[in-house]
């Protein structure tokens, strides 16, 4: 049982505390579109059956650790077995021990970044999983918010007026702190708001001040406050990016009708193309703990200060990319050139080709334009490859 108080404040943004699991099971068993959702996966079994096994499969869950390992971890597993052809996590420079980490990546997937982790650090052998950082535009449901505060999530909220988001950064960045030197737990959370649409992945300074929020206006207050939260930066590197058209999509709906916003259902069919399409192999690589390099910028303005550490952390998921033979294909289609041939053979390059054309045929828009979308592509999967580059030259 937990052997501390959670401060009232974040009471509203938290996974649920060993005491209320129980109850939110109950709550997601007894909640209508849940129970549509339960009777779509199991379409042969009465409702109550179903809402019976279930409950019988509750038994002995007591926290939110017990409910991941007990059913996200097997359902992860599971789409890891059949939506890619392998998965391996690389973390050279951290071990499994009593140490906690924040684990600050880009950001690949809306549902399975943190899911995938998850299931690498427990396989690992880690002593735990993550707490998990989630946008409040994302739990467009009553169930979606409970299962995700049942999976050790807390949230992020992002449509609050100015005043009212500065305040929740606040508290948010005080959790964190909690989370990480009171309850000892690991956190993912991503560089950026939102996936980067073109898979150029960049750190947004902003987050690196909220993380850093309580530690006072100066250089040295700001690093001591960082070094608390052990940050270690993440790359996630997928071979195929199943949303890859719904991204070449997006940026053709915006081309073609500036005030053009996502819709609740676009993130749906985001989340469902997300998790069940096919991903190639998946590789999780940890760079070097920020607390490691951290010290070099003492002397750096404020301002300075932050940016650097944004541009040092981009470095370390840069260098840590894996890379495959379609990135060094779009690499050299994109910039017109054969400078990464070396990297693949003739029929990886026909086949990436091929790739792409079945890719842009699934895009949904009036007058597709073929040429724009190609190019669209083509960047998604050159980025990673120019990127790695510049870090390592």
């Amino acid at each position: 049982m937990q052997s501390y108080q959670i401060p009232e404040e974040f009471r509203d943004l938290r996974p649920y505390s060993d005491d209320e699991v129980r109850g939110a099971i109950d709550s997601l068993l007894h909640d209508r579109q849940f129970s549509h959702i339960l009777k779509s996966m199991v379409p042969f079994l009465p409702l109550s059956l179903g809402r019976g096994i279930l409950r019988l499969a509750t038994i002995g869950i007591h926290s939110t650790l017990d409910f991941q390992l007990r059913f996200m971890k097997p359902v992860v597993k599971h789409i890891l077995r059949r939506c890619t052809t392998g998965y391996t996590f690389s973390h050279p420079q951290i071990t499994p021990g009593p140490e906690r980490y924040t684990f600050l990546s880009n950001h690949r997937d809306i549902v399975l970044d943190s899911a995938i982790l998850d299931v690498m650090l427990h396989q690992a052998k880690f002593p735990t999983t993550c707490e998990i950082a989630i946008g409040d535009n994302l739990l467009i449901y009553s169930w979606i918010r409970t299962l995700v505060r049942l999976n050790k999530a807390f949230i992020v909220q992002r449509s609050l007026p100015m005043r009212e988001l500065l305040h929740a950064s606040q508290v948010m960045s005080r959790y964190m702190h909690f989370a990480i030197n009171k309850k000892h737990e690991n956190i993912w959370i991503a560089q950026r708001e939102g996936r980067a649409k073109d898979s150029s992945d960049q750190t947004q300074v902003s987050l690196l001040k909220m993380l850093a929020i309580n530690g006072g206006k100066s250089t040295a207050e700001a690093i001591e406050s960082i070094k608390a939260l052990h940050i270690v930066p993440l790359a996630i590197s997928y071979e195929y990016d199943p949303c890859d058209y719904l991204k070449a999509q997006e940026f053709q709906q915006k081309r073609d009708n500036p005030s053009w916003k996502k819709s609740k259902q676009d993130d749906l069919t985001n989340m469902k193309t997300g998790i069940f399409g096919q991903k190639g192999h998946v590789h999780y690589q940890t760079g070097r703990p920020v607390n490691k390099w951290i010290d070099s910028l003492a002397d750096l303005s404020e301002k300075d200060f932050f940016q650097e550490l944004a541009l040092g952390i981009d470095r370390e998921i840069h260098r840590s990319y894996r890379l495959f033979p379609g990135n060094y294909v779009a690499a050299d289609l994109l910039l017109e050139s054969e400078e990464h041939s070396g990297h693949y053979t003739p029929a990886q390059k026909q086949a990436f080709q091929e790739y792409l054309e079945s890719r842009i045929a699934l895009v949904e828009v009036p007058n597709p334009d073929h040429t724009f979308l190609r190019e669209r592509l083509l960047t998604m999967y050159a980025n990673p490859v120019l990127n790695y580059e510049r870090t390592t030259v």
